[in-house]
């Protein structure tokens, strides 16, 4: 196949009482580029994706990092504002002409454009059609909650689940190889890019003082699928895009279908409530659990548990006291530091 590699020339000065989505780049607030492409394909309109595939020395983003354009909006970022408006013209291109392309930025690319962090990065841009089956497929399992692969060469496509590998064309069975190394890469000879997509963060939250709600809408804005559990709770949720249940804790964690990629996070003062939604978080798959207390109350908390058949190896994986030791002490601070330790918690399987 034939890519497009060379520059395309930078635009002319911007008028200054012209807005400019660059001036603040609220785009890159979004980084799973999944629900623009979802939206893209519902409204019929072919999509741009952009995928850094290769980085040599430090760089803002890793491999993984994607953008997404779909002629009306713009979704992700790349870098610390450096290439991104260069990376929108090309996508123009792409979209006018089809041919994906290969881009580099650092050595070996356009010279008129510096990366400060002096590091090189490679992206590769490709059209997706709104009918395109690879993509139905990796937005199928994302509505799933399934991890996912993608496999491109920038014209031919393919996604499978993690236990779907033997069923790839033969032109990505290398690349799928290689995707046992890590979430993101790319082989040669055939060159082909794999990126592997986990389902997205779901938190469910126990509780209904200030700290729960603090935690509820700090990861709401965050984007994070959030749920607010407060049994025989008032009847309206507290915010209106957070799903609320008010069932007995059990029903309402089977409700919402805790799996490794859900953090539960318990933060309720009474005792009982809490016994009885330790005993039920830990009986799901649950990546996190964590709840409010002092380490003085471990003990006792552990001792209820033990004597009501849960596990010490389940214990074990409740956090406790819940958050980062971070000094905080308001809602806000306190909601900070549980965030912090559910984003350091997942970090490392992230893609």
């Amino acid at each position: 196949m034939r890519f497009m590699i060379a520059p395309l020339p930078m635009a002319a000065a911007p008028d200054l009482q012209t807005e400019s989505p660059f001036d603040w780049p609220a785009f890159g607030l979004q980084d799973d580029i999944r629900p623009a492409l979802a939206q893209a394909m519902a409204a019929g309109r072919p999509a741009i994706l952009a995928t850094l595939y290769d980085v040599l020395g430090g760089a803002p983003r890793g491999v993984g990092a994607q953008m997404l354009f779909d002629g009306q909006t713009m979704t992700g970022f790349l870098s610390g504002g450096c290439i991104e408006a260069d990376v929108a013209l090309h996508a123009q291109a792409v979209m006018a002409d089809g041919a994906a392309r290969r881009i580099v930025y650092g050595e070996g690319g356009p010279v008129d454009i510096r990366l400060a962090c002096g590091s090189r990065i490679d992206l590769l841009l490709e059209r997706v059609a709104p009918e395109d089956k690879a993509a139905a497929a990796l937005l199928a399992l994302a509505a799933a909650r399934r991890p996912a692969l993608w496999l491109t060469d920038g014209r031919l496509r393919a996604v499978c689940a993690d236990d779907d590998l033997a069923a790839l064309p033969a032109p990505f069975r290398a690349a799928a190889a290689a995707a046992r190394t890590g979430p993101c890469g790319h082989v040669n000879a055939p060159f082909a890019v794999y990126r592997a997509y986990r389902p997205p963060l779901r938190l469910i939250v126990l509780g209904g003082d200030p700290i729960a709600l603090a935690v509820v809408r700090l990861a709401a804005d965050m984007g994070v699928e959030t749920v607010l559990i407060r049994p025989k709770g008032p009847m309206a949720a507290p915010f209106p895009a957070v799903r609320y249940l008010r069932g007995p804790m059990d029903q309402a964690l089977t409700a919402c279908g805790a799996d490794p990629w859900t953090a539960i996070a318990i933060l309720t003062h009474d005792a009982d409530q809490e016994h009885e939604a330790l005993t039920a978080a830990l009986a799901t798959d649950a990546g996190y659990v964590g709840a409010l207390g002092s380490r003085r109350r471990i003990p006792e908390r552990n001792a209820r548990l033990h004597a009501a058949g849960v596990s010490t190896a389940a214990t074990d994986r409740v956090h406790a006291p819940i958050g980062l030791p971070i000094g905080g002490k308001s809602p806000w601070e306190i909601a900070v530091s549980i965030i912090a330790e559910i984003v350091a918690e997942t970090a490392a399987g992230k893609s």
